[in-house]
């Protein structure tokens, strides 16, 4: 019985010795075949996009009104009597035409060319001072304003050619964004913004008939995926170019038309120029997992480790399978 415990101490410190060497070598497997194969998923390759030129349709339309651009209304400085008049109703009028003469001397002109709108007095009549007495209104030229909702307002720019229908009279004018009012007019939780065009009319058409206006599609113009395109936090659009050193740097870039898929750019870029985009490839654990079980004959690993039966087999192998028992049960 005194021999005993030495030969049992010399078993448990083979066992020991065997767990340790068996430990040494699976970790070594690991950083050897395991770890490297994630290191090598987490990459970042580049996407190559080319600015091309062509038709990129997006046509716009919003609902506006007429109103008039130039209009007066001139009023008697003092009081007075109303000595000549010049014009009358219906007429046509030049800028710095005599319209009305009073008796104190003042003589009222036309500050534009226009249309006599309203003669409010006659020859003879006396006015109190700051009476109104004649409105001129040019007709010819008008102006349209419409609102647009904060999701549309990128795609509208000053300069940018329209047109416009009046919807009454089924007449169509040519004309181009002439100011956008950068204050929005919010009304419930969206933002509006009031967009202005000007253009020349016939006679029949009238301040405050409803149009249309249509921002049609950009003909010619350089396009890109919008896939090249990245944003600063301040939503500024930028793109990728390769320098002659092989090195990613940002080019700024100015976009217009957006149909989803393409978009407009209006600087930045010229035809033919290369554009990349980051594409990152995110680790995978079933790769790595795949590598260390099939050093230990366990098969490939699924994905996620989602499967239960595949679970309880991986489970097997490591605890009463054929790993734990070539471990617990072989040694002496």
């Amino acid at each position: 019985m005194a021999m005993a415990k030495p030969k049992k101490k010399r078993r448990w410190l083979r066992r020991l010795i065997t767990w340790l060497v068996l430990l040494t070598v699976a970790a070594g497997a690991f950083a050897l075949f395991v770890l490297p194969t994630w290191q090598a998923e987490a990459t970042t390759t580049y996407v190559k996009y080319t600015a091309s030129r062509g038709t990129i349709s997006n046509a716009l339309s919003f609902s506006g009104s007429v109103s008039v651009v130039n209009n007066e209304t001139l009023t008697a400085g003092a009081a007075a009597t109303v000595r000549t008049v010049y014009v009358a109703e219906g007429d046509q009028v030049e800028s710095g035409e005599r319209l009305l003469r009073l008796s104190t001397g003042e003589t009222l002109e036309a500050g534009f060319d226009g249309t006599v709108n309203e003669l409010s007095v006659e020859e003879g009549d006396e006015v109190a001072a700051g009476a109104s007495l004649i409105q001129i209104v040019d007709f010819a030229h008008m102006k349209v304003t419409m609102r647009v909702d904060e999701y549309q307002i990128s795609q509208v720019s000053e300069g940018r050619a329209c047109r416009i229908t009046v919807t009454p009279l089924g007449e169509t004018f040519d004309s181009e964004i002439t100011h956008i009012n950068r204050i929005s007019a919010s009304q419930g939780s969206t933002a509006y913004y009031t967009v202005t065009c000007e253009m020349d009319v016939t006679e029949d058409v009238l301040p405050g008939m409803a149009v249309t206006v249509t921002i049609p599609q950009e003909e010619d113009v350089v396009v890109l995926s919008k896939d090249a395109l990245s944003f600063d936090v301040d939503n500024s659009a930028y793109v990728l170019q390769q320098t002659a050193e092989g090195v990613m740097e940002k080019v700024p870039v100015e976009i217009g038309v957006d149909n989803d898929n393409y978009v407009e750019i209006t600087a930045g870029l010229s035809e033919g120029d290369e554009v990349y985009a980051e594409e990152t490839t995110s680790a995978s654990a079933s790769t790595g997992l795949s590598s260390l079980m099939s050093l230990f004959g366990g098969g490939s690993a699924p994905s996620g480790m989602q499967n239960s039966r595949q679970n309880r087999d991986f489970g097997g192998n490591f605890g009463g399978g054929s790993f734990g028992g070539g471990f617990g049960g072989g040694m002496p």
